[in-house]
């Protein structure tokens, strides 16, 4: 038998079979792991090894890429979604790059235990690598609104963050007063005729008073939101919808067109039970959760609002032997029947926002 050796000139590596087969180092992927003032950046040209890391400024990174993109080769760039928003997607888009944003996820795939942004940017890398080459289930990509969607919907995220403000300082306010001894005689103390009938000591009564003022501005700004937002509803909606709960769903959902079947409907809400099999077992946990929180809030917030208002609902009607009042069922029993109308109710207004069917051939009257 003859034996052939390869001199060390030959391609016998493995980063060389692949750009071998996958034509050359024409398609550059970047990694980025993005921070308020700098961004690291891992760059893999074609098949071959990602680069070192390297750190950027801001303006030099665009700079930088821009001269990526003057040579002509295909650039593709992934990021995970944070708290700076879309704005650096919105950039490169604009200088002709395939920008991806995913979900923030643990990158420690082989669970070193050890985390840096050149090693999460690397990671980042491989994985759009991935993407690029086919496979699509590499990335858990996030939808990036339109800069007229996002304005929006920061209105209403905006009324519920004000909400939230005005809860907790309503509470700190009651428990100086219950810690003491008093109960207030209303829920909502703060407000001017029931602050003046409070039955408290003059040093509480002034601590309450650098509170009131603020309690009372937070009302006058939720009140303003909320009718602008209300403003915005279409008419003709189905009775017990609402204004404000319509607007908040269309608005978190921004195109209903984008979903090609129901099964995306519902996952996008994240009111899918979870499922965890294996061999011949099988279970079925709580929801997944997975999606869009503000939008699961509304609909189930919805759901239970229906349940009064629209008793012909399909899924009202499948359900009311364990949501209807007085119904001998167990708080977990109501609960997942709660979630199975909130994630039909989805699957349906999609159906009326697409055209699919109307209310009325739903069960819902106007």
């Amino acid at each position: 038998m003859q034996y052939i050796y390869k001199s060390s000139t030959e391609s016998s590596s493995l980063e060389e079979t692949r750009s071998q087969f996958n034509g050359g180092r024409c398609t550059i992927k970047l990694g980025i792991d993005v921070h308020q003032d700098f961004y690291v950046v891992v760059m893999q040209e074609g098949a071959s090894n990602p680069k070192p890391p390297q750190r950027f400024r801001k303006e030099a990174f665009l700079h930088w890429v821009a001269r990526l993109k003057q040579r002509g080769a295909q650039v593709h760039a992934l990021y995970e979604a944070c708290g700076f928003g879309f704005s650096l997607q919105r950039k490169l888009r604009a200088l002709g790059l395939h920008c991806y944003v995913v979900c923030p996820q643990k990158l420690d795939e082989q669970n070193k235990r050890v985390k840096t942004d050149g090693l999460d940017a690397k990671a980042l890398c491989l994985k759009l690598d991935r993407f690029v080459e086919g496979n699509r289930d590499a990335l858990a990509l996030v939808r990036v609104p339109s800069e007229e969607e996002q304005p929006a919907r920061v209105i209403h995220r905006q009324r519920e963050q004000l909400v939230k403000a005005r809860k907790q300082l309503e509470a700190h306010g009651r428990s100086l007063m219950v810690n003491h001894g008093i109960e207030p005689v209303v829920q909502q103390w703060w407000k001017p005729r029931a602050f003046a009938q409070l039955q408290v000591p003059d040093w509480m009564r002034a601590l309450l008073c650098n509170s009131q003022p603020i309690l009372l501005g937070l009302q006058e700004k939720i009140s303003a939101l909320t009718v602008q937002l209300q403003s915005a509803a279409s008419a003709n909606q189905p009775r017990g919808l609402g204004l404000l709960t319509s607007v908040i769903i269309d608005r978190e959902i921004g195109d209903w067109h984008r979903f090609n079947n129901r099964r995306q409907v519902g996952s996008y809400t994240g009111l899918c039970p979870g499922e965890y099999s294996s061999g011949n077992s099988r279970l079925q946990s709580c929801v997944t959760k997975h999606g869009n929180p503000p939008l699961r809030a509304a609909l189930v917030e919805l759901a239970w609002r229906l349940i009064r208002f629209q008793p012909n609902y399909r899924a009202v009607i499948k359900w009311r032997r364990i949501l209807a009042k007085g119904a001998l069922a167990t708080g977990a029993a109501r609960k997942k029947a709660i979630v199975a109308v909130a994630r039909q109710l989805a699957i349906d207004l999609w159906r009326i926002r697409t055209g699919r069917c109307s209310a009325q051939q739903l069960g819902l009257t106007i």
